[in-house]
Formats: structure tokens, C-alpha cells, sequence
């Protein structure tokens, strides 16, 4: 396991985590209309990313952080196929963004799962 790998994946998920509560907004738009409780979902979401990114960094958590991400990423996908229809159906100009996160979440799974091997 590259120690580099690790740390920019920790700084990735704690960075994300932390933009929930800087950019709300943002998430609270692409979430499906049929999820209840947005603004909870939003933090909730948020303080997984800010825990997960920690406990990557620790060799006793790291597996259970790494899982926590694989999941965490399943359950987000449906908000961003909901942002990519939304982008599409407005022409926005962001809607190349949205298509490209859609296997960006494939890329992250796979690297969420390179860190639940059983290594210290």
C-alpha cells in the first residue's frame, strides 16, 4: 500500500466531507426529490466523509473506513444519475462534469477497496 495513496485518499474524503457544511447548497440541489430529510442526509453524508477520511489513516480502523466508503459511495450514486438527468433536461453546461462522476464513483469504489485489504 503506497503511504502517499493513503494520505491524499484521507485529505480527499476529509476535504469533501467538510465542503458538505462549507456548500450545502450544493448537495442539498442534486439530492432526488423522493429521499426525505435532505439538510440531515447532507450532514449525515458529510460527518461519514470527515470520520472515514480520519480513520483511513489508522491501520486498526482503516478496513472499516475503507468499507464505510464503498458504501457511502453506493449510496450516493442515485443523487448523482438525478444530477446528471437534471443537467441533461436543462442543458446546462456542467452536464460533461456530471457524466464524468459517474465512473469517478466506479474509480473511487476501487480505490476505497485497495485500503480494505488486511494490512498494516
Amino acid at each position: 500500500m503506497n503511504k502517499l495513496s493513503l494520505f491524499v485518499i484521507s485529505v480527499f474524503y476529509v476535504g469533501a466531507g467538510v465542503n458538505h457544511f462549507w456548500h450545502p447548497e450544493f448537495y442539498l440541489r442534486i439530492m432526488p426529490p423522493w429521499l426525505p430529510w435532505h439538510n440531515e442526509l447532507v450532514v449525515i453524508s458529510g460527518v461519514c466523509e470527515v470520520s472515514f477520511g480520519l480513520l483511513l489513516l489508522f491501520s486498526s480502523t482503516r478496513r472499516l473506513a475503507a468499507w464505510g466508503i464503498i458504501l457511502l459511495l453506493i449510496a450516493v450514486f442515485p443523487a448523482n444519475i438525478y444530477m446528471m438527468l437534471n443537467y441533461w433536461n436543462e442543458s446546462n453546461p456542467k452536464l460533461w462534469v456530471s457524466i464524468l462522476r459517474l465512473p469517478l464513483q466506479i474509480i473511487l469504489i476501487c480505490w476505497a477497496y485497495s485500503f480494505t485489504k488486511n494490512i498494516t
